[in-house]
C-alpha cells in the first residue's frame, strides 16, 4: 500500500522503517496536513497523521476526492479528526491508543518534581555562582492529596506512582475503577471537589467537548491557593489566559505542563532561525515564573515510540487485508 506520512519526525522515521518492514510503500514527509497540503497525499492510499494535523472537515472533503481510503494516527488523542466527516467520507480511521502509559505518567511526576523543587531555577543559579537556597524551597509529597483527573491507562500508571510517593490519592472519572480503589486506596470525588482538596492536580482527561477549558477561572477559585496543576493531557482542556491570570493573582501555586491550546506549528519544530513565535500567549505561558513547560515530548521514549510505529503498521497492516483494525474510531 502508498502510505503518505505526515508531519515525519527525524526521531520516528526509524522506528517506522523497522516496523514496516518493507510491507507498505512509505513516504515520509516532514509538513503538517492542512487544507494547503492536503493535495500532497494524491496517489496515496492511506496517510499518517500526528497530533498537529488537522483533519477537520474541509480537510477530509479533500483527501477523499485525491482518494485516500485509510488515516493512521501516531497518538492516541484524536480531537484532531473529525470522526464523523471521515465516516460520511468514507475514510477509515485508527489511532495509537495505550502505546506507554509509563511515559507520560512519567513525564507528569517528572514536571511536578521539576517545578516543585526548582530545578530550572536552581541550574540557571549555580550557572551564576548563586548558590543560595532563597528562591528554592519546595514541599514534601508524602501525605499530600493528588487529584488524578481522569483515571484511564495514564491515570492508573500515575495512581500507583503516586501512591509510592505516599500520596492520599483523590480521583474523577466517568467511570470510576474499583480495582485502582481497591489496591491504591483511591476515592473517587466530583470533579470540584477533587479542585478543592487537592494539593497536586494531574490532568489525564482527552479532549472532547466536554473537556475543552474544564479547568477555568471557576475551577482555579476551587483550588488551594498552593496547588500545583499539571498537564500531560491536552493544552485546550486549561483556558490558558485565565489559568495565567491566576498565577499572576497568588491564587495558584505553579503549572507544569507538556501542552499548550495553541502548539499547532509550534511544537516539534526549529524556530530558532526564524523570527520569534507570534504569539504574546505562549511567552506569556513560557516566561511565568510559576511554569515549567516542556514541547509536548512526555511520548518520547524508545519504547513508546517502538510501540507507536508497531501500531501504526499494524492498522496498515489490517486493512491492507481487508480487515477492520481494533484500533478503528
Amino acid at each position: 500500500m502508498k502510505v503518505l506520512v505526515y508531519s515525519a519526525k527525524d526521531f520516528e522515521i526509524p522506528f517506522l522503517k523497522l516496523a514496516n518492514k518493507g510491507a507498505h510503500e512509505i513516504t515520509f514527509i516532514s509538513e503538517r496536513l492542512t487544507t494547503e497540503t492536503a493535495f500532497r497525499a494524491i496517489g496515496y492510499r492511506a496517510i499518517s497523521i500526528f497530533s498537529a494535523d488537522d483533519a477537520s472537515y474541509h480537510v477530509l472533503d479533500k483527501l477523499r476526492d485525491f482518494g485516500v481510503l485509510y488515516i493512521s494516527l501516531r497518538s492516541a488523542g484524536h480531537d484532531n479528526i473529525n470522526s464523523m466527516a471521515a465516516a460520511r467520507a468514507k475514510i477509515k480511521v485508527a489511532n495509537a491508543p495505550g502505546y506507554s502509559p509509563n511515559a507520560i505518567a512519567e513525564h507528569a511526576i517528572t514536571l511536578l518534581l521539576g517545578l516543585n523543587r526548582k530545578l530550572i531555577r536552581s541550574f540557571l543559579q549555580i550557572r551564576e555562582q548563586d548558590f543560595r537556597l532563597n528562591n528554592l524551597i519546595g514541599i514534601d509529597l508524602v501525605g499530600k492529596k493528588a487529584g488524578v483527573i481522569g483515571t484511564g491507562r495514564i491515570g492508573k500508571v500515575l495512581c500507583n506512582i503516586l501512591h509510592g510517593f505516599g500520596c492520599e490519592l483523590l480521583a474523577n472519572d466517568l467511570a470510576p475503577d474499583v480495582k485502582l480503589a481497591s489496591n491504591f486506596g483511591v476515592r473517587y470525588l466530583e470533579l470540584d471537589e477533587v479542585c478543592r482538596k487537592a494539593h497536586l492536580l494531574f490532568i489525564c482527561v482527552p479532549l472532547t467537548d466536554q473537556t475543552y477549558r474544564m479547568i477555568d477561572a471557576d475551577r482555579i477559585e476551587l483550588m488551594q491557593d498552593s496547588a500545583i496543576l499539571v498537564n500531560v493531557a491536552r493544552g485546550a482542556v486549561v483556558h490558558t489566559e485565565q489559568l495565567l491570570n491566576a498565577l499572576d493573582n497568588n491564587q495558584l501555586g505553579g503549572y507544569a505542563t507538556d501542552v499548550y491550546e495553541d502548539e499547532a506549528g509550534i511544537f516539534f519544530y526549529q524556530h530558532s532561525e526564524d523570527k520569534k513565535v507570534d504569539d504574546p500567549l505562549f511567552w506569556r505561558l513560557f516566561d511565568h515564573p510559576k511554569v515549567l513547560l516542556t514541547p509536548h515530548q512526555a511520548f518520547a521514549t524508545r519504547e513508546a515510540l517502538t510501540k507507536i510505529a508497531e501500531t501504526t503498521i499494524y492498522n496498515l497492516n489490517c486493512w491492507e487485508e481487508g480487515k477492520d483494525s481494533i484500533n478503528a474510531i
